[in-house]
Order: C-alpha cells, then structure tokens, then sequence
C-alpha cells in the first residue's frame, strides 16, 4: 500500500483551521460645543489715582511745595479710613517748563528754548474698599490740595464665585446646545472626551473710568455712580456620540 501525503499551503491551512477574524468595530463619532455664560455683579472696591501738580521758579522750589502738598493729600486719606497698605505712589516727575521764542539766530535757525521754571508731578494711586465713602474721598482729596483725578476703576475684589457661577452656566449651555445637536442626529451623548475653559484673566472687566481735573470741584461729595461689572466665561466640551439615544 503507497502512502500519499497531500501538503496544504500554510495561508489555506490557517484560513481553515483558524476562526475568521472580526472586523475592526467603527469608531464612534463625536461632538464639540462651546457654551457660553455671563454674570453680572456690583462692584465693591474702587482704585483711584489722585495727585497734585506744582510749578516753581527751582525744581526745590516746585519740590517743595508738591512734597508739602502731597504730605496734606496722604494724611486726609488715611484720616478717611484708608489704610497705608492701599496707598501706593504711582507716578513722580519732575520737569522744566520751556518757553520757545520766534527770534532766529544770524544763520536763520530758531534760538533754543528757555527753562521758565519747573514742574514737579506726584501722585498716589489708592484703593477704597467702602465704596459709600469714595464721594467723600474725592471731595476730601482735592480739598487739601490734589489738583489732578487721573482715574477711577472699579472692581470685585474677589470675583471667583462670580467666575465658578459663570462656569457651571456655560458647562449647562453646552450640553444644552449638544444635546438638540444629538437629537436633530438620531444618535446619543457618551462620555466626555475634554473640557477646556478659554477665559483670559489678564483683561478684567471694563472698569467706569473718569479723568478730568478737580481744580474746580464743588464742597459737596462727588455723585458717583458704580453700576455693574459682568464676568463671562466661554468653555468648550468634546462628547463621544453612541448610537440611538
């Protein structure tokens, strides 16, 4: 009796004793939306930036008086309850005054100007944290001597409930904006992919500003008016989608 042997060739072979492999299951797809949400809240503190401009025939002269002056300004401050802590000086500068002339020189150029004095500029840049009392700070300040009100900005101290108010506002837009997107689709939201906020915390919000010069201020406290601030915050949120709903 003849043995006969029949080989089988090794992709065959493996095909038939090896079970068919699954086929790689679709990827599901997704979503991303961005939310949106803004909060709107009174402010509680007030920076104001005060100082007093002297002129003098010597810079000692002009010096003098603004360091007298200002020494006047610092001390009702601080008799207005505020604190040394929230007096900050933010500006000093001492300058010439120049007159210019018409006359020119025998090569026809115009003469060089002429120092007629100096000016001196300081200034202090104070934080009010008894907003009620910011009126009477302005009216005090320029009584003793403060001739220049640069600005006044207002703001929350702490806005980091405001902002986590505005947070959860903006996580619930989106899924409110994402969940008519899935329902429009005939699929359903699945897990979340990735949660990024886009909020830049170097701009705060737009203050009220003022800049005019107080010389001529009446007795009565300044009418101020705060109004409101608003915090927003925009986030985005990726869901996985899953079939059905």
């Amino acid at each position: 009796m003849r043995l006969i042997t029949a080989l089988v060739p090794l992709a065959l072979a493996t095909a038939l004793t090896a079970p068919a492999l699954a086929q790689e299951a679709p990827r599901p797809g997704t979503i991303s939306i961005e939310g949106r949400a803004e909060v709107s809240a009174a402010p509680d503190t007030a920076f104001v930036t005060s100082g007093v401009t002297t002129q003098g025939e010597t810079a000692r002269e002009a010096l003098d008086a603004n360091t007298k002056a200002m020494a006047d300004l610092i001390a009702a401050l601080k008799a207005s309850n505020i604190e040394a802590k929230d007096i900050q000086t933010s500006g000093f500068s001492v300058n010439p005054n120049y007159v210019y002339s018409d006359e020119r020189d025998a090569n026809g150029y115009s003469k060089p100007p002429k120092i007629a004095g100096y000016q001196v500029s300081n200034a202090v840049t104070v934080r009010v944290r008894d907003l009620p009392s910011l009126g009477q700070v302005l009216d005090k300040a320029v009584t003793v001597g403060a001739n220049t009100i640069n600005g006044v900005s207002f703001t929350v101290a702490d806005p980091s409930k405001l902002y986590d108010e505005a947070r959860k506002a903006a996580f619930a837009d989106a899924k409110e904006k994402a969940d008519l997107y899935a329902e429009v689709a005939g699929v359903g939201l699945s897990r979340i992919l990735s949660i990024s906020e886009n909020q830049n915390f170097n701009q705060p919000p737009q203050p009220y500003m003022m800049k005019q010069s107080m010389a001529d201020a009446g007795a009565s406290p300044v009418p101020v008016q705060a109004g409101e601030m608003s915090f927003s915050v925009n986030v985005s949120v990726q869901w996985e989608l899953s079939e059905g709903k």
